[in-house]
């Protein structure tokens, strides 16, 4: 029974890193901020405002779009969840003041954030060791091993792609000759590297 939980634990670390490894944190995301749930709840107020006044002095056309809208930016909301504190919103003065423009701006920058690609890989890890010292005895011992091992890797990666990137940028004349030499990388290689230095 202990040699099965252990080699399911380790399965699960590695293929975790595997998984980061070979899909890099282009779908890992943050979860939604205060900022970002402001202001989908501000977008829904200001898509009922704008139906509402839609309705008293626009077309029929424009009229069904505000109404769309407004259904459409509850998804936001329902996505984002509601948040701790709601922004004056209860009027079009209030939505269009000042404070709304500088909240959407903190919620596209918030949007725009992601994981870095080593603090996942290295939770991930951090993660198998925690699980594999949980179970205790000689498979975990040497599942720790493989994973601090991974690690050392991943660091080591980490250091020679950020060096790279350095000796490129310092040394211009060479920088051809640099991306022609690793022309012969596998695809994996080149998306693993790609995603290292994004």
């Amino acid at each position: 029974m202990r040699k099965a939980r252990m080699a399911l634990a380790m399965a699960l670390a590695v293929g975790s890193l595997i998984l980061l490894i070979a899909g890099g944190c282009g779908q890992i995301r943050f979860a939604p901020g205060e900022a970002q749930k402001q202001n989908a709840w501000v977008h829904n107020r200001t898509a009922a405002i704008a139906a509402s006044e839609a309705a008293e002095q626009t077309s029929e056309k424009l009229q069904e779009l505000t109404k769309l809208s407004e259904v459409q930016s509850r998804a936001f909301v329902a996505y984002c969840g509601l948040p701790d504190e709601f922004p004056k919103a209860d009027t079009a003065e209030d939505v269009l003041s000042e404070s709304s423009q500088q909240l959407a701006t903190a919620a596209i920058s918030e949007a725009g954030e992601k994981p870095d690609v080593w603090g996942v890989a290295d939770s991930a890890v951090e993660l198998g060791i925690a699980i594999a010292g949980l179970f205790g005895g000689a498979y975990a011992t040497r599942i720790v091993r493989f994973l601090r091992d991974a690690k050392a890797k991943s660091n080591a990666l980490k250091e020679i792609v950020l060096a790279n990137e350095i000796f490129k940028k310092t040394n211009p004349a060479s920088a051809q000759a640099f991306k022609d030499a690793q022309r012969n990388q596998s695809p994996l290689t080149r998306q693993i590297v790609a995603e290292l230095k994004a």
